[in-house]
This record gives C-alpha cells, sequence and structure tokens, in this order.
C-alpha cells in the first residue's frame, strides 16, 4: 500500500514539473523561441509603421527657414497653423459630406447583394457574386481612368447620352464632380463589403433557419432577427474600413484632377493637400504636420463608431 501511494505521489510531482510557467518567473528558452517567431513581423513593422510615424511627428515640430536652407524648432505652431487653416478644412468638410453620404449607399448596396445572393433564390449565384466583386480586382488607378474617359463631355459616354437625350450633364463639372468620384468608389467596393456580408451569413448555422421556418417566419422576418442581427459585427468592421478608406481619398480626384485641375484644387481633400504640399510646396514640415492630425481625426472617428457599435451589441 505504502508503495502505491509512493508512485502516486511520484507521479503527480511529475505532473506539476510539467506545468506551464506561472507569471513572473524567470526568461526560458520557450520565450527566446517565441521572439524568433515574432521578431521578423515586429522589425517590418516597426521600419514601414512606427518609423515613417515617428519621423513625421519629428518633422511636423520644425519649420523650414526660406532664405537660409534650414529648419527650426517650432514646437506646436504648425499644429495651430493647420487648426486655422482654411484649405484644410475645406478639403476635410467636403471628405466629411463623402462619408455621409457615400459609405451608406455602398454599405446598403452591398447588404442587398449579399442578402440577395444568401436567399437560394437566385438562380447562377457564383456568377453574381464573381461579377458584383469582379470590380474591386481591377486596380484603382485603371478604374479612374476608366470612369474618367467616361465622364467626358466631349469624347465619352457622357457625351454619347448628352447627344441622345438632349440633356447638359457634365459629370466632371464641380456641381457634379463630388458625386461622380463617389459613383466611382462605389463601383470598386461594394463588391469588397459585399464579400464580407455573404462570409459572416454563411456562418449562422442552419438549425436557426429551420426553427424559423417552423415558427412561420417568412423571408422578411427571417432577414430583420436572424440575418440582420448576425450581420451587425461585419457591418460595424466594413463601416470602419469604410472610413479610415474615405479619410484616405487620394487616388480618384489626384487622377481625375489632370482631366479637370480648375475643378479638384490642390486641397480638395486633406490627403491630396499634404501630398501638393510636399511635392509640389517643398513643405515637407507642414505636410507631415497635416498629415498627423488627418491620422488623429481618422482614429478618433473609427475608434468612436466602434465604440458605439460595440455598446449596441451588448443590448
Amino acid at each position: 500500500m505504502s508503495q502505491g501511494v509512493t508512485q502516486l505521489e511520484r507521479s503527480r510531482e511529475g505532473r506539476g514539473a510539467a506545468r506551464p510557467p506561472v507569471p513572473g518567473r524567470r526568461w526560458s528558452r520557450s520565450d527566446t523561441k517565441g521572439w524568433i517567431f515574432v521578431g521578423p513581423f515586429l522589425a517590418v513593422f516597426a521600419l514601414t509603421f512606427l518609423a515613417p510615424i515617428g519621423y513625421a511627428a519629428y518633422l511636423s515640430l520644425f519649420r523650414a527657414q526660406a532664405f537660409f536652407g534650414t529648419t527650426e524648432f517650432v514646437g506646436l505652431d504648425n499644429y495651430v497653423d493647420v487648426f486655422t487653416d482654411d484649405k484644410f478644412w475645406d478639403g476635410s468638410f467636403r471628405v466629411l459630406l463623402f462619408l455621409v453620404v457615400q459609405v451608406p449607399i455602398m454599405l446598403g448596396l452591398a447588404l442587398v447583394a449579399a442578402l440577395a445572393i444568401d436567399s437560394a433564390r437566385l438562380y447562377a449565384t457564383s456568377f453574381f457574386r464573381l461579377v458584383i466583386f469582379l470590380p474591386y480586382a481591377v486596380p484603382g488607378v485603371v478604374a479612374v481612368l476608366m470612369w474618367g474617359f467616361m465622364y467626358g463631355t466631349n469624347f465619352g459616354l457622357a457625351a454619347d447620352l448628352n447627344d441622345l437625350f438632349g440633356t447638359s450633364i457634365a459629370p466632371l463639372s464641380s456641381n457634379w464632380m463630388l458625386a461622380s468620384i463617389a459613383n466611382i468608389v462605389t463601383w470598386e467596393f461594394v463588391g469588397y463589403n459585399m464579400l464580407i456580408f455573404y462570409s459572416a451569413l454563411r456562418t449562422v448555422p442552419g438549425e436557426i433557419y429551420e426553427a424559423a421556418a417552423l415558427d412561420g417566419a417568412g423571408a422578411l422576418r427571417t432577414v430583420l432577427s436572424i440575418k440582420i442581427p448576425a450581420l451587425r459585427g461585419a457591418i460595424l468592421i466594413a463601416t470602419i474600413f469604410s472610413i479610415i478608406g474615405t479619410f484616405q481619398l487620394f487616388n480618384e480626384p489626384n487622377i481625375l484632377r489632370t482631366l479637370e485641375p480648375n475643378v479638384i484644387t490642390t486641397y480638395y481633400t486633406p490627403n491630396l493637400y499634404a501630398y501638393n504640399l510636399s511635392f509640389g510646396g517643398q513643405q515637407y514640415n507642414y505636410s507631415a504636420t497635416v498629415a498627423i492630425v488627418m491620422g488623429l481625426l481618422t482614429a478618433v472617428i473609427a475608434y468612436a463608431v466602434q465604440l458605439r457599435g460595440s455598446r449596441e451589441a451588448m443590448k
């Protein structure tokens, strides 16, 4: 009996020796192996993300001297100038208007497309899924050039439609330019957001739909009570991505500016403003300040949306 107890105690000691390390103990080989695995990622992350941000923050604290070719430390003066810069706020309010109008339309179309494909009442769902997603596979520059030529009132599709219907709509005019850019962005990213929503719908267990059918729930009731609640997380993610993408609006106005330089100014969007300050006006310090401020504004708005969405999901 005593020998059996001794063996049991030894087995317990053996199991205790194999337990995972407790917090606060000394460095071990397993810790080193973990850092070896994540080391390459951390190095690339630091060089391509943290270092540029840090350098931009450093540049924003200085100002170039016009006559001496040197820079002087000015502290937060550049930030004060940004917050009193009419050009910066003009581009920012334009982007906010774009965000309020374009993003809900884009996400709404993506949601309708995802629900239609998931409804099992649409024939050739794989074909429609591919067709809707295909514009996202087109490079952004190519897409803008393609739509830019279609918008042309002298040579494009818009000119042909004006001749056919006797209208005089100019998509690249000052009144229509922002809507034209919104149309391009919507065409590009509806398929991307549709895929996010459709992937979320595919994770809903089939038993839930069967239970709803037994309870007599129709198609509309199933959408409102099962599918839409299941999409809350996906909608929140797509909204945050869309907010970040909207504040980064650059390709579309920058390329269309070659077609209508009098309509799209150098400060049409904050990103375009920072680009032209840096590469056109050689104002690297002020350009870095604009970029830092826009990054902070984007982070604050995206975080506010995420916080609100998380609270709504907890209700």
